[in-house]
Protein backbone atom coordinates (compact mmCIF):
# COMPACT_ATOMS: atom_id res chain seq x y z
CA UNK A 1 0.00 0.00 0.00
CA UNK A 2 1.28 3.63 -0.74
CA UNK A 3 0.52 6.85 1.56
CA UNK A 4 0.59 9.86 -0.17
CA UNK A 5 0.04 13.35 0.54
CA UNK A 6 -1.83 16.02 -0.85
CA UNK A 7 0.24 18.23 -2.64
CA UNK A 8 -1.56 19.14 -5.93
CA UNK A 9 -4.26 18.89 -8.12
CA UNK A 10 -3.86 15.26 -8.81
CA UNK A 11 -3.96 14.35 -5.33
CA UNK A 12 -6.92 16.50 -4.26
CA UNK A 13 -9.05 15.19 -7.15
CA UNK A 14 -8.19 11.76 -5.60
CA UNK A 15 -9.01 12.69 -2.12
CA UNK A 16 -12.24 13.86 -3.25
CA UNK A 17 -13.12 10.56 -5.64
CA UNK A 18 -12.75 8.34 -2.49
CA UNK A 19 -15.88 8.75 -1.07
CA UNK A 20 -17.48 8.13 -4.62
CA UNK A 21 -15.80 4.60 -4.33
CA UNK A 22 -17.33 4.28 -0.89
CA UNK A 23 -20.96 5.03 -1.53
CA UNK A 24 -21.64 4.46 -4.94
CA UNK A 25 -24.13 1.93 -3.94
CA UNK A 26 -25.70 3.34 -1.71
CA UNK A 27 -28.67 5.87 -1.71
CA UNK A 28 -28.81 7.48 1.79
CA UNK A 29 -25.46 9.96 0.70
CA UNK A 30 -25.21 13.00 -0.23
CA UNK A 31 -21.75 14.19 -1.91
CA UNK A 32 -20.68 17.16 -0.13
CA UNK A 33 -19.48 19.98 -2.57
CA UNK A 34 -15.82 20.00 -3.51
CA UNK A 35 -15.73 23.49 -3.18
CA UNK A 36 -16.82 23.41 0.58
CA UNK A 37 -14.62 20.56 1.40
CA UNK A 38 -11.67 22.03 -0.17
CA UNK A 39 -12.46 25.53 1.64
CA UNK A 40 -11.60 23.47 4.83
CA UNK A 41 -8.41 22.92 3.95
CA UNK A 42 -7.40 26.42 2.40
CA UNK A 43 -5.64 29.12 4.74
CA UNK A 44 -7.01 32.10 3.27
CA UNK A 45 -10.69 30.66 3.69
CA UNK A 46 -10.61 28.83 7.02
CA UNK A 47 -9.33 31.19 9.88
CA UNK A 48 -8.74 27.66 12.03
CA UNK A 49 -5.17 28.23 10.53
CA UNK A 50 -4.62 30.97 11.99
CA UNK A 51 -3.48 28.51 15.14
CA UNK A 52 -3.50 25.68 13.74
CA UNK A 53 -2.02 23.54 10.92
CA UNK A 54 -3.45 20.57 8.80
CA UNK A 55 -2.41 17.34 6.62
CA UNK A 56 -4.31 14.99 4.06
CA UNK A 57 -3.58 12.12 2.57
CA UNK A 58 -4.78 9.35 0.07
CA UNK A 59 -3.94 5.48 0.06
CA UNK A 60 -3.82 3.57 -2.85
CA UNK A 61 -3.43 -0.59 -2.43
CA UNK A 62 -0.91 -2.77 -4.48
CA UNK A 63 -2.11 -2.26 -7.49
CA UNK A 64 -2.43 1.62 -7.64
CA UNK A 65 -6.11 2.10 -6.66
CA UNK A 66 -7.75 4.64 -4.32
CA UNK A 67 -9.14 2.61 -1.20
CA UNK A 68 -8.54 5.52 1.12
CA UNK A 69 -8.05 8.93 3.16
CA UNK A 70 -7.80 10.93 5.92
CA UNK A 71 -6.75 14.76 7.04
CA UNK A 72 -5.19 15.37 10.34
CA UNK A 73 -4.69 18.64 11.94
CA UNK A 74 -4.77 20.47 14.69
CA UNK A 75 -6.44 23.78 16.96
CA UNK A 76 -3.66 24.86 18.78
CA UNK A 77 -5.91 26.86 20.95
CA UNK A 78 -8.40 24.33 21.18
CA UNK A 79 -5.88 21.61 21.96
CA UNK A 80 -4.76 23.34 25.09
CA UNK A 81 -8.10 23.03 27.10
CA UNK A 82 -7.60 19.34 27.14
CA UNK A 83 -6.04 17.70 29.96
CA UNK A 84 -3.57 16.38 27.98
CA UNK A 85 -3.01 18.25 24.24
CA UNK A 86 -5.28 16.63 21.74
CA UNK A 87 -5.47 16.86 18.11
CA UNK A 88 -7.25 15.37 15.51
CA UNK A 89 -8.38 13.73 12.44
CA UNK A 90 -11.12 13.41 10.04
CA UNK A 91 -12.53 13.56 6.36
CA UNK A 92 -11.43 9.51 7.20
CA UNK A 93 -12.79 7.51 4.65
CA UNK A 94 -11.95 3.74 3.72
CA UNK A 95 -12.54 0.42 2.37
CA UNK A 96 -13.31 -2.74 5.00
CA UNK A 97 -9.79 -3.36 5.41
CA UNK A 98 -8.15 -3.07 8.85
CA UNK A 99 -4.76 -2.52 7.43
CA UNK A 100 -5.67 0.16 5.64
CA UNK A 101 -7.51 1.67 7.99
CA UNK A 102 -4.65 1.60 10.45
CA UNK A 103 -2.27 2.72 7.96
CA UNK A 104 -4.45 6.15 7.77
CA UNK A 105 -5.13 6.06 11.27
CA UNK A 106 -1.40 5.76 11.99
CA UNK A 107 -0.18 8.47 9.84
CA UNK A 108 -2.69 10.76 11.46
CA UNK A 109 -1.42 9.89 14.94
CA UNK A 110 2.28 10.14 13.97
CA UNK A 111 1.33 13.80 12.86
CA UNK A 112 -0.03 14.69 15.39
CA UNK A 113 2.33 13.39 18.13
CA UNK A 114 5.33 15.06 15.95
CA UNK A 115 3.56 18.71 16.30
CA UNK A 116 3.55 17.77 20.56
CA UNK A 117 0.06 16.48 20.58
CA UNK A 118 -1.00 13.41 23.55
CA UNK A 119 -4.02 12.59 22.03
CA UNK A 120 -6.36 12.38 18.96
CA UNK A 121 -10.06 12.75 18.71
CA UNK A 122 -11.73 11.66 15.39
CA UNK A 123 -13.39 11.68 13.15
CA UNK A 124 -13.98 15.28 13.62
CA UNK A 125 -13.76 18.68 12.00
CA UNK A 126 -10.81 21.42 11.44
CA UNK A 127 -13.38 24.24 12.30
CA UNK A 128 -16.56 24.38 13.94
CA UNK A 129 -18.44 21.65 15.60
CA UNK A 130 -21.89 21.62 13.60
CA UNK A 131 -20.86 19.92 10.51
CA UNK A 132 -18.06 17.34 9.91
CA UNK A 133 -17.95 15.96 13.13
CA UNK A 134 -18.69 12.38 14.54
CA UNK A 135 -18.77 8.71 13.67
CA UNK A 136 -22.43 7.83 12.61
CA UNK A 137 -22.92 4.51 14.48
CA UNK A 138 -26.91 4.23 14.84
CA UNK A 139 -29.70 5.54 12.04
CA UNK A 140 -28.22 5.14 9.02
CA UNK A 141 -30.62 7.05 6.75
CA UNK A 142 -30.20 10.05 4.55
CA UNK A 143 -28.41 12.40 6.82
CA UNK A 144 -29.30 16.17 7.55
CA UNK A 145 -26.83 18.73 5.89
CA UNK A 146 -23.46 19.24 7.40
CA UNK A 147 -23.84 15.73 9.38
CA UNK A 148 -21.66 12.93 8.85
CA UNK A 149 -22.68 9.77 7.12
CA UNK A 150 -20.21 6.79 7.26
CA UNK A 151 -21.11 2.47 6.60
CA UNK A 152 -21.90 0.69 9.81
CA UNK A 153 -17.84 -1.17 9.93
CA UNK A 154 -16.50 2.13 10.24
CA UNK A 155 -17.06 1.83 14.16
CA UNK A 156 -14.70 -1.44 13.71
CA UNK A 157 -11.97 0.00 12.03
CA UNK A 158 -11.86 2.92 14.70
CA UNK A 159 -12.56 0.62 17.43
CA UNK A 160 -9.82 -1.82 16.58
CA UNK A 161 -7.06 0.89 16.15
CA UNK A 162 -7.70 1.71 19.88
CA UNK A 163 -10.39 4.61 19.80
CA UNK A 164 -12.47 4.78 22.65
CA UNK A 165 -15.51 6.92 22.94
CA UNK A 166 -15.06 10.61 24.51
CA UNK A 167 -18.34 11.33 24.16
CA UNK A 168 -22.12 10.69 22.08
CA UNK A 169 -24.00 12.90 19.75
CA UNK A 170 -27.88 12.79 19.23
CA UNK A 171 -30.17 13.67 16.13
CA UNK A 172 -33.74 14.36 17.10
CA UNK A 173 -36.24 14.22 14.70
CA UNK A 174 -39.56 16.18 15.14
CA UNK A 175 -42.27 14.86 12.58
CA UNK A 176 -44.04 18.71 11.62
CA UNK A 177 -47.49 17.04 10.74
CA UNK A 178 -47.92 16.03 14.17
CA UNK A 179 -48.75 18.38 16.90
CA UNK A 180 -46.81 18.96 19.40
CA UNK A 181 -47.48 17.75 22.94
CA UNK A 182 -50.09 20.46 24.50
CA UNK A 183 -48.39 20.78 27.31
CA UNK A 184 -45.23 22.52 25.16
CA UNK A 185 -47.69 24.63 23.08
CA UNK A 186 -48.73 25.69 26.49
CA UNK A 187 -46.08 27.34 28.01
CA UNK A 188 -44.36 28.51 24.66
CA UNK A 189 -47.28 30.56 23.48
CA UNK A 190 -47.68 31.90 27.20
CA UNK A 191 -43.62 32.95 27.12
CA UNK A 192 -44.26 33.73 23.22
CA UNK A 193 -46.63 36.47 23.99
CA UNK A 194 -44.80 37.96 27.56
CA UNK A 195 -44.52 41.99 26.89
CA UNK A 196 -41.22 41.60 28.69
CA UNK A 197 -39.85 39.60 25.45
CA UNK A 198 -39.34 40.03 21.98
CA UNK A 199 -39.05 37.54 19.11
CA UNK A 200 -37.57 38.96 15.53
CA UNK A 201 -36.36 36.86 12.99
CA UNK A 202 -32.85 37.52 11.05
CA UNK A 203 -33.07 40.21 8.12
CA UNK A 204 -29.98 40.82 5.69
CA UNK A 205 -30.69 44.11 5.69
CA UNK A 206 -29.64 44.56 9.54
CA UNK A 207 -26.68 42.00 9.39
CA UNK A 208 -24.39 44.21 11.55
CA UNK A 209 -26.43 44.08 14.34
CA UNK A 210 -27.98 40.57 14.32
CA UNK A 211 -24.00 39.47 13.98
CA UNK A 212 -23.35 41.54 17.51
CA UNK A 213 -26.18 39.94 18.83
CA UNK A 214 -25.07 36.82 18.01
CA UNK A 215 -21.54 37.42 19.69
CA UNK A 216 -23.37 38.25 22.68
CA UNK A 217 -25.70 35.41 23.25
CA UNK A 218 -22.70 33.08 22.33
CA UNK A 219 -20.57 34.20 24.58
CA UNK A 220 -23.29 33.97 27.13
CA UNK A 221 -24.51 30.56 26.63
CA UNK A 222 -20.93 28.84 26.29
CA UNK A 223 -18.57 31.09 27.91
CA UNK A 224 -18.50 28.48 30.81
CA UNK A 225 -17.66 25.23 28.73
CA UNK A 226 -14.53 23.59 29.01
CA UNK A 227 -13.42 23.80 25.90
CA UNK A 228 -15.01 27.82 24.74
CA UNK A 229 -13.55 29.71 22.62
CA UNK A 230 -14.89 32.96 21.75
CA UNK A 231 -16.60 33.13 18.50
CA UNK A 232 -15.09 35.19 15.69
CA UNK A 233 -17.21 37.59 13.94
CA UNK A 234 -15.48 37.48 10.80
CA UNK A 235 -16.30 33.73 11.01
CA UNK A 236 -20.11 34.97 11.22
CA UNK A 237 -19.86 37.07 7.71
CA UNK A 238 -18.34 34.70 6.22
CA UNK A 239 -20.85 31.69 7.39
CA UNK A 240 -23.62 34.41 5.76
CA UNK A 241 -22.15 35.35 2.86
CA UNK A 242 -21.33 32.17 1.74
CA UNK A 243 -24.72 30.63 3.01
CA UNK A 244 -26.93 33.11 1.58
CA UNK A 245 -28.58 30.75 -1.13
CA UNK A 246 -29.38 28.29 1.42
CA UNK A 247 -30.48 30.62 4.53
CA UNK A 248 -34.02 31.38 4.92
CA UNK A 249 -33.91 34.54 7.70
CA UNK A 250 -37.35 33.13 8.76
CA UNK A 251 -35.49 30.25 10.36
CA UNK A 252 -33.31 31.98 12.21
CA UNK A 253 -34.86 33.63 15.30
CA UNK A 254 -33.03 35.83 17.75
CA UNK A 255 -35.32 36.56 21.37
CA UNK A 256 -34.96 39.65 23.48
CA UNK A 257 -35.44 40.81 27.00
CA UNK A 258 -36.16 44.81 26.98
CA UNK A 259 -34.09 44.66 23.98
CA UNK A 260 -31.12 42.82 25.46
CA UNK A 261 -29.76 39.49 22.70
CA UNK A 262 -31.39 36.84 25.08
CA UNK A 263 -31.11 33.84 22.55
CA UNK A 264 -30.58 32.57 19.37
CA UNK A 265 -32.14 29.68 16.89
CA UNK A 266 -30.60 28.68 13.12
CA UNK A 267 -32.15 26.15 11.27
CA UNK A 268 -31.92 25.60 7.68
CA UNK A 269 -33.30 23.97 4.43
CA UNK A 270 -31.46 20.09 4.26
CA UNK A 271 -30.54 21.14 0.41
CA UNK A 272 -29.10 18.00 0.99
CA UNK A 273 -31.90 16.54 -0.83
CA UNK A 274 -30.72 18.62 -3.68
CA UNK A 275 -26.81 18.05 -3.40
CA UNK A 276 -27.71 14.03 -3.75
CA UNK A 277 -28.62 14.93 -6.93
CA UNK A 278 -25.10 17.19 -8.08
CA UNK A 279 -23.11 14.44 -7.47
CA UNK A 280 -21.00 17.25 -5.02
CA UNK A 281 -20.03 19.40 -7.82
CA UNK A 282 -21.20 23.25 -8.19
CA UNK A 283 -20.50 24.30 -12.50
CA UNK A 284 -22.40 26.09 -13.63
CA UNK A 285 -24.70 23.04 -15.01
CA UNK A 286 -25.19 22.45 -11.36
CA UNK A 287 -25.80 25.64 -10.20
CA UNK A 288 -29.15 25.79 -12.22
CA UNK A 289 -29.86 22.36 -11.07
CA UNK A 290 -29.64 23.88 -7.81
CA UNK A 291 -31.88 26.57 -8.44
CA UNK A 292 -34.36 24.51 -10.06
CA UNK A 293 -35.05 22.06 -7.25
CA UNK A 294 -35.24 24.94 -4.74
CA UNK A 295 -37.96 26.46 -6.88
CA UNK A 296 -39.56 23.19 -7.02
CA UNK A 297 -39.70 22.80 -3.13
CA UNK A 298 -38.07 19.20 -2.99
CA UNK A 299 -36.25 19.99 0.47
CA UNK A 300 -39.18 18.66 3.11
CA UNK A 301 -36.64 18.57 5.69
CA UNK A 302 -35.03 21.39 7.95
CA UNK A 303 -31.75 20.93 10.26
CA UNK A 304 -31.50 22.75 13.77
CA UNK A 305 -28.23 24.23 13.47
CA UNK A 306 -27.59 26.16 16.64
CA UNK A 307 -29.58 27.08 19.64
CA UNK A 308 -28.60 28.99 22.52
CA UNK A 309 -29.76 30.80 25.80
CA UNK A 310 -28.12 33.30 28.21
CA UNK A 311 -27.83 30.94 31.36
CA UNK A 312 -29.72 33.61 33.27
CA UNK A 313 -32.55 32.56 31.01
CA UNK A 314 -32.68 28.86 30.49
CA UNK A 315 -35.61 28.44 33.00
CA UNK A 316 -37.78 30.85 31.91
CA UNK A 317 -38.89 28.40 28.38
CA UNK A 318 -37.53 31.01 26.33
CA UNK A 319 -36.61 28.28 23.83
CA UNK A 320 -40.31 27.27 23.44
CA UNK A 321 -41.31 30.06 22.90
CA UNK A 322 -38.87 30.27 19.83
CA UNK A 323 -40.45 27.24 18.34
CA UNK A 324 -43.92 29.02 18.94
CA UNK A 325 -42.85 31.54 17.02
CA UNK A 326 -41.21 29.01 14.54
CA UNK A 327 -44.15 27.17 13.94
CA UNK A 328 -46.51 30.50 13.16
CA UNK A 329 -43.93 30.64 10.02
CA UNK A 330 -44.05 27.03 9.15
CA UNK A 331 -47.84 27.51 8.76
CA UNK A 332 -48.02 29.86 6.09
CA UNK A 333 -48.04 28.34 2.55
CA UNK A 334 -44.17 29.20 1.55
CA UNK A 335 -43.16 27.29 4.01
CA UNK A 336 -46.13 23.92 4.12
CA UNK A 337 -44.01 21.87 2.20
CA UNK A 338 -41.62 21.48 5.22
CA UNK A 339 -42.84 18.15 7.46
CA UNK A 340 -39.65 17.03 9.18
CA UNK A 341 -37.19 18.80 11.29
CA UNK A 342 -33.63 17.46 12.50
CA UNK A 343 -32.57 19.06 16.21
CA UNK A 344 -29.08 18.69 16.11
CA UNK A 345 -26.94 17.52 17.70
CA UNK A 346 -27.48 17.06 21.58
CA UNK A 347 -23.84 16.06 23.57
CA UNK A 348 -24.22 13.32 26.41
CA UNK A 349 -22.77 15.78 28.25
CA UNK A 350 -25.56 18.19 27.74
CA UNK A 351 -28.77 17.11 29.99
CA UNK A 352 -30.59 20.64 29.15
CA UNK A 353 -30.91 20.61 25.49
CA UNK A 354 -31.83 16.51 25.59
CA UNK A 355 -35.01 17.70 27.69
CA UNK A 356 -35.94 20.73 25.06
CA UNK A 357 -35.84 18.22 22.31
CA UNK A 358 -37.99 15.78 24.20
CA UNK A 359 -40.16 18.43 25.56
CA UNK A 360 -40.97 19.16 21.55
CA UNK A 361 -41.55 15.62 21.23
CA UNK A 362 -38.94 14.79 19.16
CA UNK A 363 -37.28 11.10 19.06
CA UNK A 364 -34.05 10.39 19.24
CA UNK A 365 -32.93 9.04 15.43
CA UNK A 366 -29.33 9.28 15.21
CA UNK A 367 -26.10 8.55 17.35
CA UNK A 368 -22.78 9.90 16.31
CA UNK A 369 -19.59 9.05 18.95
CA UNK A 370 -17.03 11.36 18.99
CA UNK A 371 -13.83 8.99 19.54
CA UNK A 372 -10.64 9.51 21.15
CA UNK A 373 -6.91 8.28 20.84
CA UNK A 374 -4.61 7.95 23.61
CA UNK A 375 -0.92 8.12 22.90
CA UNK A 376 0.49 6.78 25.83
CA UNK A 377 -1.86 3.58 25.55
CA UNK A 378 -2.06 2.68 29.02
CA UNK A 379 -3.78 5.45 29.85
CA UNK A 380 -8.09 5.56 29.49
CA UNK A 381 -10.20 8.08 27.64
CA UNK A 382 -12.24 9.74 30.35
CA UNK A 383 -15.88 10.69 29.05
CA UNK A 384 -16.45 14.18 28.54
CA UNK A 385 -17.92 16.14 31.60
CA UNK A 386 -21.68 16.84 32.28
CA UNK A 387 -22.66 20.46 31.62
CA UNK A 388 -24.42 21.11 35.21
Amino acid sequence: MQLLEVVDKKTKKQFHQVPHIIYKNDPNWAAPLQGMVEGIFDPKKNKTFRNGKAIRWILLDDSGKLIGRIAAFINFTLAKTYEQPTGGCGFFECIDDEEAANKLFKAAADWNKENGMEAMDGPINFGENYVNWGLLVDGFMPQGFGMPYNPKYYEKLFRGFGFEVYFEQYCFHLDYTVPFPERFWKIAGWVAKKPQYQFKHFDFKQTDKFVKDFCTIYDAAWSFHEHYKPLDPDDLYDFLTESKAILDPEMIWFAYAEDKPIAMFVMIPDINQILIKLNGKLNLAGILKFFYYKKKKVMNRTRIFLMGVDPKYQRAGIESGIFWHQEQIMKQKSHRHYTEVELSWAGDFNPKIIAIYEATGAKKAKTHYTMRYMFDRSKKVTKAPLIS
